[in-house]
């Protein structure tokens, strides 16, 4: 799908704006579908270095490049990934899953081999910076990805159970993984539609925040998001609305994270 309008109609479940100017990159970006099956194919030599390289061109915090990505493509350990990740089938499937870190210990080290103290890594402040630089990266990575026919989905599940990941992949202290993110090719038979997601109207504030005048954008995104599930045939059961509300009522919804800031400590974050 090329076609701008098409596009935006599949984002949004209809057409909010027309487009002036358009390019490939534009393309890519609003074709993003998360692929969960996926084709036993393995990557082309150089694949890999060039989504790092790519993640690599993402910014980062004055330049400290507080992050790194741990490539696994050995069955065995995408198993044991896998478990830890809700048993999610394709990350044992693709054949590439990549990890991406926080990771303070690399300047940790730096510091220490000039004879320095580094005790802002203490703080919540570096560690912040530490998770959206590898958030940053991972999308550039996903972007360039996508732009070479590939499909991806990310694994927010990896920090259900942290430290036994930690341990799975040899991480140091103050290295902590964000979230996992499949690599490869999307098996054709099993459709990934665009997922269509809030108005603009309830996204885009002009000057100042407002919150209540987002109601009627999220109604109607309920509907939106029904027919979506209606017409993929996805037993969802609910509207967006409740299905979000589940998600955040209990403890229990956050499937084990509620011991985040423990687990962090355990790992070598003071977040002071």
């Amino acid at each position: 799908m090329t076609n701008p309008i098409e596009l935006l109609r599949s984002r949004y479940g209809e057409i909010p704006f027309n487009p002036v100017d358009w390019n490939e990159s534009l393309t890519t970006l609003l074709s993003h579908r998360s692929i969960r099956a996926y084709l036993p194919d393995s990557l082309p030599p150089g694949t890999l270095e060039t989504l790092v390289a790519a993640a690599q061109s993402a910014s980062t915090s004055s330049n400290l490049q507080t992050w790194s990505v741990v490539a696994v493509e050995d069955p065995q350990r995408k198993e044991e990934l896998s478990q830890l990740a809700g048993n999610q089938a394709h990350i044992r499937q693709a054949p590439l899953f990549l990890v991406w870190l926080a990771d303070l210990a690399r300047l940790a080290y730096v510091a220490e081999s000039r004879g320095s103290s580094h005790e802002a890594l203490e703080y919540l402040e570096l560690f912040l910076t530490a998770t959206v630089d590898a958030s940053l990266a991972a999308q550039n990575a996903t972007l360039a990805a996508e732009s070479l026919g590939l499909g991806t989905v990310y694994i927010g599940a990896i920090r259900n159970k942290p430290e036994e990941v930690a341990a799975i992949l040899n991480l140091p202290p103050a290295v902590f993984p964000v979230f996992g993110l499949t690599v490869g090719y999307p098996n054709p038979e099993v459709n990934a539609a665009i997922k269509p997601r809030l108005p603009q109207s309830a996204i885009l504030h002009r000057e100042t925040y407002q919150l209540s005048p987002q109601e009627e954008a999220i109604a109607h995104y309920n509907d939106v998001i029904k027919d979506f599930y209606t017409e993929q045939q996805i037993n969802i059961g609910v509207d967006w609305s409740e299905h979000s509300s589940q998600r955040i009522a209990t403890v229990e919804s956050l499937r084990g994270r509620d011991r985040l800031r423990q687990v962090l400590n355990n790992l070598g974050f003071k977040l002071l």
